[in-house]
């Protein structure tokens, strides 16, 4: 009997026999099953719903995607009715039937009259909290969540600008330096030496090239730079210091440099020189700026895991990628932490990896807050059974007990207005819990916290 389903659940437990019966006798039983959706999201919650049995998940449809994001699985757990607290009222979400499921549905009116009838301050009190808390809310969340994106987008701005200030550096430097090469060629052609001259000149530029010159260090570079100028102004080459850098960069010497005397003769010799010393230079100039390109392919790459974009919402991933696409994202305030990390061989889990990096960034910028951007960040991933669990460690003061007691209340927060992420740990919360069906918690000592978040495979 529905009187007997309805006294079962949590729900109901402080309900007179009276007031159950008047539910039973107002509402009624509605069986779904596999598939079947009994309310969908933006439509107007014009009933009620109440789990008796099985299993109702929560989708919402958001970026193009539909995501799950809750599972109703508790007899006495409920969705919509919110009608009954305010007009335009709607679902937030799509309810989809797991198997064979039994739900009690009352019309929204009806709850409101009921409501009213039982508990009349109660119904003030609920519609207050109604509209006042979804109004703050998507205010303080919108808020929060501008705030934040731009500070990820003001980092990886400046991520960016470096190496693309460095390649437009390179290129103004690159055009200088080839037309240098070919004027260069242009001198060595007046000066009539000949092909097979050039050819054994060539050969000279890419043996040096082509030897593996040992990383020295600063002193060892000017030391050798001078014994170049010294050379050069013996042999009376025009402008040492400029060729003398370049030459040096390659691990040319007097031996070397003395071949090429011998190649070109005396009067070809400072053009002999600037060639080769041109060539070196694009050479460098190339490798930089390839240098650089790459280092901006990386961010734009990073961005794309950390986003996931053009990638479905729900697909197998590497949980090692979206933490390190993270620490890209969080790159500036990364500066003065050290990072230790102890990666273990993981399989490819199945889930939502563009939403479990934003938990990713919301418990390390957290680390980071709470070591007041220095210290020493620790990452650790292991296989345990047939979960992954993942942790992220600090050296902060730790976190106080009341704290800790509040870690996951919605819109709980010990961080100033305007900084933090955005998200909330309630939210971190939500994404391991009910999305993804693992748990996150704490452990805290005054020396540092490690949260730790373990998802099934």
């Amino acid at each position: 009997m529905l009187f007997d389903d309805l006294r079962k659940t949590f729900l109901c437990k402080d309900l007179t026999d009276e007031q159950i019966a008047e539910l039973a006798r107002r509402g009624e039983e509605l069986i779904v099953e596999e598939g079947d959706q009994p309310f969908h999201e933006a439509e107007p919650a014009a009933y009620w719903f109440v789990l008796i049995d099985g299993t109702i998940e929560l989708s919402r449809r958001a970026g193009g995607v539909t995501s799950l994001f809750a599972i109703m699985t508790s007899p006495g757990q409920w969705a919509g009715g919110f009608l009954a607290w305010g007009d335009g009222a709607n679902y937030i979400s799509t309810g989809t039937s797991r198997g064979h499921t039994r739900l009690y549905r009352l019309r929204s009116v009806e709850l409101g009259e009921l409501a009213s009838q039982w508990f009349p301050f109660g119904k003030h009190f609920v519609q207050g909290i109604f509209q006042t808390v979804r109004a703050f809310e998507a205010t303080a969340r919108q808020r929060d969540s501008l705030v934040a994106l731009g500070t990820l987008a003001a980092g990886l701005a400046h991520e960016i600008n470096n190496p693309a200030a460095a390649s437009l550096r390179a290129v103004e430097e690159l055009r200088t330096k080839s037309d240098e090469l070919l004027a260069t060629l242009t001198a060595l052609a007046t000066e009539s030496i000949t092909s097979a001259q050039f050819v054994e000149l060539d050969r000279l530029r890419r043996e040096l090239v082509d030897l593996a010159s040992p990383a020295v260090d600063t002193l060892a570079t000017m030391n050798r730079e001078d014994g170049i100028g010294t050379w050069l102004e013996r042999h009376h080459v025009p402008q040492p210091w400029i060729l003398a850098p370049a030459l040096a960069a390659v691990g040319a010497d007097g031996t070397w440099m003395d071949a090429v005397e011998r190649v070109v003769g005396p009067a070809a010799l400072t053009s002999a020189l600037r060639w080769a010393a041109s060539t070196f230079t694009v050479n460098a100039l190339l490798g930089e700026l390839a240098d650089t390109t790459n280092r901006i392919s990386n961010l734009v790459g990073a961005v794309k895991t950390y986003t996931q974009m053009d990638r479905a919402d729900r697909q197998q991933f590497d949980v090692h990628g979206g933490i390190e696409s993270t620490l890209v994202m969080l790159a500036p305030k990364l500066k003065r932490i050290r990072i230790a990390r102890s990666f273990a061989t993981l399989p490819q889990l199945d889930g939502y990896p563009a939403e479990l990096n934003q938990v990713w960034t919301n418990l390390i910028d957290n680390a980071i807050d709470a070591m007041d951007g220095d210290g020493r960040l620790t990452l650790t991933t292991l296989q345990d059974g047939d979960s992954v669990v993942v942790s992220v460690g600090d050296t902060g003061a730790g976190m106080p007990a009341a704290v800790q007691a509040r870690a996951f209340d919605p819109f709980f927060t010990t961080k100033d207005v305007g900084k933090g992420t955005g998200l909330g740990l309630d939210i971190s919360r939500r994404i391991v819990v009910d999305r993804h069906r693992g748990e996150i918690w704490f452990d805290s000592t005054p020396s540092g916290t490690t949260a730790h978040v373990r998802l099934p495979l």
